[in-house]
């Protein structure tokens, strides 16, 4: 029998992994043009609200995919803030 446990750490780090090929991208690129500010804001809130959650609950599969989750997007949304060109007037 699979415990559920095992699962669900697979499961983060398949998860949590899938931000490092964009993460590595704007970083080499510096290029965040096609990157939604509102969907990355709304995403990071999401997940630190899950860390919350996880760490309350003390549900452990949950705590570390959602630490690196949390820096991995978080660092994504903070290269859109940061490289997104201001409107001319």
């Amino acid at each position: 029998m699979i415990n559920p446990d095992y699962v669900g750490h697979l499961a983060g780090f398949c998860t949590t992994i899938s931000f490092l090929p964009q993460v590595i991208r704007v970083w080499r690129t510096r290029s965040v043009e096609d990157i939604s500010l509102g969907m990355y804001t709304l995403f990071v809130f999401g997940v630190l609200l899950w860390l919350i959650y996880a760490l309350w609950t003390r549900a452990w599969p949950l705590v570390l995919p959602n630490m690196v989750t949390l820096l991995l997007a978080g660092a994504v949304l903070v290269f859109k803030i940061i490289h997104t060109e201001k409107p001319k007037k």
